[in-house]
């Protein structure tokens, strides 16, 4: 968005972010803001949620739909510290804790399913093993969350059986989640991580059925979905992508069209949504057809989005329906726990606070 048309947002109605959105014949949400994942590194040292965390999520509870911090579906998945999983009993019933609380404050919540791919960490994988990736590519920059100039591990190179084996992790942890009670799960297939190392080029240089053109490239996401939507009903998955933004990889003006192939895919499936990621929303890219992310996504794919990127309540408005059917809020959910009945009683919101990461209102 353009700063003529933020200028233009600013004295927007918000009243349609308001209204109830009916996703599919088993969701319908009380108001079209979802609070989105935002990974706080605040678990316990079993990688389960704690009771700060219940209340966090309770207090955020009228948002029409939270989408939890991510959580990795493996040990190998981990790249950061004290991140949740979703793979012992314990990290299952602390979630049930959560699930519980906000369900009690009337919420709707999805857990967000992430493996990191090239991006784990082998001082967080037991028994020190490396990360695994479609390719044996270190991941450029430092490793975050760590002192000094850690460099990232080099990622052994998934084969074709751990391939097929990581599609159905990622449909035991959806199992796992609906146990916890999760009302549905969002496959975590963007920014850098490992679905969306497969889908760019930089980090995908594989030469067999799973790289090379986009059909091949698009292949390990479509299976994790197919495995997970065996185990969780189609209407209550989505899957947030990436088809530009470039976390932790670099640049491929290629990627466009895997994801031109993809997104079709994806509406034959059934989904309850595609949620966009990036932090800014704002550039727009040529081999996306000269469009943001979010407007691409709405271009190739007919079912619900969800929108993301600094926007505020006043600049996603005049988006609803035309480009997003729902705007997702993370940084501004930090400082105002509130976030709706501030909007519903028209009072100023807090500013954003990047200390209150780790300290939320």
């Amino acid at each position: 968005m353009s700063a003529m048309e933020q200028d233009a947002a600013s004295g927007a109605d918000t009243d349609i972010l308001l209204q109830p959105y009916t996703l599919n014949d088993k969701l319908t949400f009380k108001n079209r803001v979802v609070m989105a994942p935002m990974t706080r590194c605040v678990n316990d040292d079993d990688l389960a949620p704690t009771p700060a965390m219940v209340e966090y999520y309770a207090k955020r509870a009228n948002a029409g739909m939270i989408v939890s911090e991510a959580i990795i579906v493996h040990p190998r998945a981990q790249g950061y510290p004290n991140v949740p999983g979703i793979f012992t009993d314990k990290q299952i019933e602390g979630w049930r804790k959560v699930v519980d609380a906000v369900h009690a404050n009337g919420g709707i919540i999805f857990a967000q399913l992430w493996h990191t791919g090239r991006i784990a960490t082998a001082a967080f994988i037991p028994g020190g093993e490396a990360p695994l990736a479609p390719s044996a590519l270190r991941a450029p920059g430092r490793v975050r969350r760590a002192e000094g100039e850690v460099p990232h591990d080099l990622p052994d190179e998934m084969t074709i059986e751990q391939i097929h084996e990581m599609a159905e992790i990622y449909a035991q942890a959806a199992e796992n989640a609906m146990k916890a009670g999760f009302d549905g799960v969002e496959i975590h297939g963007a920014n850098g991580y490992l679905i969306d190392q497969f889908l760019h080029y930089d980090p995908n240089r594989r030469t067999d059925e799973y790289g090379g053109t986009p059909e091949n490239m698009a292949r390990f996401c479509l299976e994790v979905v197919d495995a997970v939507c065996k185990r969780v009903d189609s209407e209550l998955v989505g899957l947030r992508l990436s088809p530009a933004g470039y976390a932790q990889m670099e640049e491929d003006e290629r990627d466009g069209e895997v994801f031109k192939y993809l997104l079709p895919e994806l509406d034959k499936r059934n989904l309850a949504y595609v949620h966009g990621s990036i932090f800014v929303d704002q550039v727009t890219y040529d081999y996306l057809d000269g469009e943001r992310i979010t407007g691409f996504i709405r271009k190739y794919y007919k079912g619900n989005t969800i929108g993301v990127g600094s926007y505020t309540p006043e600049t996603a408005a005049p988006l609803i329906d035309n480009t997003f059917d729902m705007i997702a809020i993370g940084r501004l959910y930090l400082t105002n726990a509130d976030l709706v009945g501030k909007l519903e009683r028209g009072e100023e919101l807090n500013p954003i606070d990047d200390a209150a990461t780790l300290n939320p209102e």
